[in-house]
C-alpha cells in the first residue's frame, strides 16, 4: 500500500493500532473516506479538505490510467468548476478555445460562441488530484470492504490497513463490487444506449483545417449518428463521435477498421469543410450502458457522480450533473451532517432528495433519452421535431447575424 500525497511519497495522517491487541491492522482515523479517485472523488476529495476536513481519498491506481471519457467542458460546467476553485489550474493545462462551427448536411445551421476547455481526461484527473491540500492523503490501495453504521463506519483496504470515518463517499464510477457488499444495487434504464468513439487527426501535409472546432450532426437516422465533434487539444485536432450503433453492427468494425474512409462515407459533406486529414492515433471506443442505483440510502455512505446513476455522453450533460453531485454534497450537505453526532440514513437521505439534485438527475437521463429519439425515431411526430429542431437552429443564428450586422432594430 502506497500512501501519497501531491508533495510526494509521505504520511500525512498518524496511524495507529488499537491499544492492547498485538498486530492488529493499523487503524487511520478521518472525516470522510472518498472511494475512487476519479473526476468526481478527487473534486469532492479537494472540496471537503479545503473545508478543513481530514479526508483520505482512496483509489487503486497510483495514476488514472487511460481512458475516453471528458474531453472538453464549457458553460455551466466550467462555472462549476470554477466555484468549487478548480478552474483556474485546469484551464492552465488545458486547450482553450470559443467558438464552433455547427453544420449539417453539408450547410452551416449556426456557430456556438462560448470559452471551452479542451483535455484529455486522464490529465484532468491529474490536475484535479494536484489541488489535494497536504492535509488530505491519497491512498494507492484497493477498498475491499465498507461496513457502514450509525455512529461511524469503517473502510477495509486490500493491505489490510483499516480507515475509521464519519462519512464514506462512494466515486468509483460504473464498478459494482462495492455496491453488492453494501446491499446497493442497480436497475438498466438502456442498455448498450450509444456507442462513442474517439481519435486524433491532423490536417494533409501542408494545410490546414478551416475550423479549428467544428460539430458536424448525422445525415440522418439511418446512418445512427448523432454528432461528430471536432476541437483542438495540444497541437493535433481530437474528433469525439457519438453514435447509436450496436456494438455488432457491421459499421462499428468497418469504422474501427478503416476510420477515415468509413467516416467519410457516412457522413459526404464533412469533407468540404474539413479538407484532407490523418487519423493519427488508435480508435478508442466507449459502450454506454444507462443505470440508476437502487437501495442506495444507507447509514453513513453516499453515492456520486457515475456511481449514481451514468447519463449518454452526446448528452453533454453528465459533467455538469457529476459536478452538481460534487457541489450539493461538498457545499450543503456533508458540513450540516459532519456538524453534528451520527451519520444515519436519514441524514444521508436529504442527499438524495435535494431539490437541486433530483432536477440535475432528471434532466440528465431526458436529455440522454431525449437524444436517441431525436437522432433515430422515425415516427411523423419525431421527423417532425428533428425538423424543427434544425429550422429554428439556423433561423435564430440568421436573426442574431442580422441583428450584428445592424439589419435589425434590437428593441
Amino acid at each position: 500500500m502506497l500512501s501519497t500525497t501531491t508533495d510526494g511519497l509521505r504520511e500525512a495522517a498518524q496511524l495507529h493500532a488499537p491499544a492492547g491487541v498485538a498486530g492488529a491492522p493499523a487503524v487511520r482515523e478521518v472525516d470522510v473516506v472518498v472511494v475512487g479517485a476519479g473526476l468526481s472523488g478527487s473534486a469532492a476529495a479537494v472540496a471537503l479538505a479545503r473545508a478543513g476536513y481530514r479526508v483520505a481519498l482512496a483509489d487503486r491506481h497510483a495514476i488514472c490510467p487511460p481512458q475516453f471519457r471528458v474531453e472538453k467542458f464549457g458553460g455551466e460546467q466550467a462555472e462549476s468548476f470554477r466555484r468549487l476553485g478548480l478552474l483556474e489550474a485546469i484551464a492552465a493545462e488545458a486547450t482553450p478555445f470559443k467558438t464552433v462551427m455547427n453544420l449539417r448536411r453539408g450547410v452551416l445551421i449556426d456557430q456556438t460562441h462560448t470559452p471551452f476547455y479542451a483535455i484529455r481526461y486522464g490529465d484532468l484527473v491529474r490536475v484535479v488530484r494536484d489541488q489535494l491540500p497536504a492535509t488530505a492523503t491519497f491512498l494507492v490501495d484497493e477498498v475491499v470492504d465498507i461496513q457502514t453504521r450509525p455512529e461511524g463506519q469503517r473502510v477495509i483496504l486490500g493491505s489490510d490497513e483499516v480507515i475509521d470515518a464519519r462519512l464514506v463517499v462512494v466515486a468509483t464510477g460504473m464498478g459494482e463490487a462495492l455496491w453488492n457488499s453494501l446491499g446497493i444495487t442497480r436497475r438498466a434504464t438502456f442498455e448498450k444506449h450509444s456507442v462513442s468513439f474517439g481519435f486524433d487527426l491532423t490536417p494533409a501535409q501542408g494545410s490546414r483545417f478551416r475550423y479549428p472546432a467544428l460539430t458536424y450532426y448525422g445525415e440522418g437516422p439511418a446512418d445512427r449518428i448523432d454528432y461528430l465533434t471536432l476541437f483542438p487539444m495540444g497541437d493535433v485536432t481530437r474528433a469525439n463521435l457519438f453514435t447509436f450503433l450496436d456494438d455488432r453492427d457491421p459499421w462499428f468494425r468497418a469504422f474501427r477498421r478503416e476510420p477515415k474512409a468509413t467516416l467519410l462515407r457516412t457522413l459526404p459533406g464533412l469533407s468540404s469543410f474539413l479538407g484532407d486529414f490523418q487519423i493519427t492515433s488508435p480508435v478508442q471506443a466507449w459502450v454506454m450502458n444507462l443505470y440508476e442505483v437502487e437501495r442506495h440510502e444507507r447509514d453513513g455512505v453516499v453515492l456520486i457522480g457515475d456511481a449514481f446513476q451514468t447519463n449518454c455522453p452526446a448528452a453533454g450533460i453528465g459533467v455538469s450533473r457529476l459536478l452538481v453531485d460534487v457541489e450539493r454534497l461538498c457545499a450543503v450537505h456533508a458540513p450540516r451532517w459532519l456538524a453534528s453526532p451520527g451519520m444515519g440514513r436519514d441524514k444521508i437521505s436529504e442527499y438524495y432528495h435535494d431539490d437541486v439534485k433530483q432536477t440535475s438527475d432528471r434532466r440528465a437521463l431526458s436529455l440522454s433519452l431525449g437524444r436517441r429519439l431525436l437522432t433515430l425515431d422515425t415516427s411523423l411526430q419525431w421527423r417532425a421535431r428533428r425538423r424543427q429542431h434544425f429550422l429554428r437552429r439556423r433561423v435564430v443564428a440568421w436573426f442574431r447575424a442580422r441583428r450584428a450586422a445592424g439589419g435589425l432594430d434590437p428593441a
